[in-house]
């Protein structure tokens, strides 16, 4: 250990995953898509207590998204563009109470 890490404690996979509530492999995956930073020792891994729980401070919203990050889409984002237009009746739609040539009732 270095001198400026005197006292730096290490979780395991399973005790992560326990912690949050979750499956041990959606924690593997993060570690290796990079969004949780570990250790390898062998076939072992361990995640340091500080960068989890920096991860943790980092992660929490507290209701609200942290300033120049939205959480994801707004309902403007979605609803915001232009009407296309209405749809139109079709031929025969005046008579809508009757059926078609073609189509089923017989």
């Amino acid at each position: 250990m270095s001198p400026s890490e005197p006292d730096e404690t290490y979780l395991t996979v399973a005790e992560v995953a326990e912690t949050l509530k979750l499956n041990q492999q959606t924690v593997r995956n993060w570690i290796d898509q990079g969004s949780l930073p570990a250790l390898r020792v062998g076939r072992r891994v361990r995640i340091k207590r500080s960068d989890f729980e920096r991860i943790l401070e980092e992660s929490y919203s507290a209701g609200s998204a942290p300033p120049g990050r939205r959480a994801g889409p707004s309902a403007d984002d979605f609803w915001g563009g232009e009407p296309v237009g209405v749809a139109e009746p079709g031929p025969g739609a005046a008579d809508s109470g009757t059926a078609r040539e073609g189509e089923g009732g017989g």
